[in-house]
């Protein structure tokens, strides 16, 4: 069972600040107080990382205010549950916003969403499993969502999780009151028009009209979470692409972390990159002004979120 008192909590906080190559500058320890960051997307125990490492990656990156999505069904082989998610939130309730998951191709699913959005949970997800997205299994879900007014983040992988993201539109009609939250290969890889959506990596030039920039067009209660590889992948594939993309929906992307590495050094990674690190410095360099990165690191999932 992980046992992290705040006092050590804020041990971690400090000794991470500590390894770091040496005090900021007195303006950039200035702007940084003023600049906030969220991440909308992060996981315990992920791929084995303890949370003390976690705490460290997160301080490292500078982030303020983290929102844990807990695993259920198989991704409990990955990834920490409700419970383990709860434990850590608990140490430091200002810093971690608690999410809830459940198997939705479970009979119990709702129920034990329910029973976790009772207590301290603030929204659903991340919901990847092998259920059609507009399906009854997840309209119960989505149903729920409205019920309590909370978001829901979708995991979209071609013929693997979320199946049928060109009906999507059905459930964001359906459900104008939640906001959803895409994320993960097949949602990025659609920023294009003309996917192969087999091509979870898809590289090269982005032609206009994808799907993905469609939806966040169309539809106020759609957003794009810039997590993970997929998410990277898709402000690096095309940066002329992504500069304008970044621009035309710099109110709709939330920055998600979704990094297992323990350090934001990429430690313990074949490739030595820290996904997380590597997805804001990319960010970084496509925003139009530090007020569009603002809303992008911070603005955008805080309105989602209401803090």
């Amino acid at each position: 069972m992980f046992s992290l008192d705040r006092r050590a909590f804020l041990s971690v906080l400090a000794g991470a600040a500590a390894c770091s190559s040496g005090p900021p500058p007195a303006s950039e320890r200035e702007t940084a107080a003023v600049q906030p960051i969220l991440d909308f997307h992060c996981h315990t125990l992920h791929l084995g990382r303890t949370n003390e490492q976690l705490v460290t990656h997160q301080a490292a990156l500078g982030v303020t205010k983290t929102v844990l999505l807990p695993g259920a069904g198989w991704l409990l082989e990955r990834i920490g549950g409700n419970e383990h998610c709860a434990e850590l939130a608990k140490t430091d309730p200002d810093r971690f916003v608690l999410f809830a998951n459940a198997d939705s191709a479970e009979d119990d699913a709702v129920s034990t969403l329910a029973a976790w959005l009772d207590g301290d949970a603030r929204g659903i997800g991340e919901q990847k499993f092998n259920v059609p997205v507009d399906g009854k299994q997840m309209r119960r879900i989505f149903d729920l969502a409205r019920e309590r007014k909370v978001p829901v983040v979708v995991h979209f992988e071609h013929e693997m999780y979320n199946l049928g993201i060109q009906n999507f539109s059905k459930i964001l009609e359906a459900y104008p009151g939640v906001n959803f939250l895409g994320h993960a290969q097949t949602w990025w890889g659609n920023i294009g028009a003309d996917q192969d959506q087999a091509d979870m990596y898809p590289t090269g030039p982005v032609k206009l009209g994808g799907l993905t920039d469609r939806l966040l067009s169309d539809y106020p209660n759609m957003y794009g979470d810039l997590s993970a590889g997929s998410g990277r992948n898709a402000l690096t594939r095309d940066k002329d692409f992504a500069r304008g993309f970044v621009e035309r929906h710099q109110d709709k992307l939330v920055w998600g972390s979704d990094c297992p590495c323990p350090d934001a050094k990429g430690t313990g990674r074949s490739d030595g990159l820290c996904v997380a690190a590597s997805c804001l410095e990319a960010l970084r360099g496509l925003v139009p002004n530090d007020e569009a990165f603002q809303k992008i690191v911070w603005g955008n999932g805080a309105g989602i979120l209401g803090v």
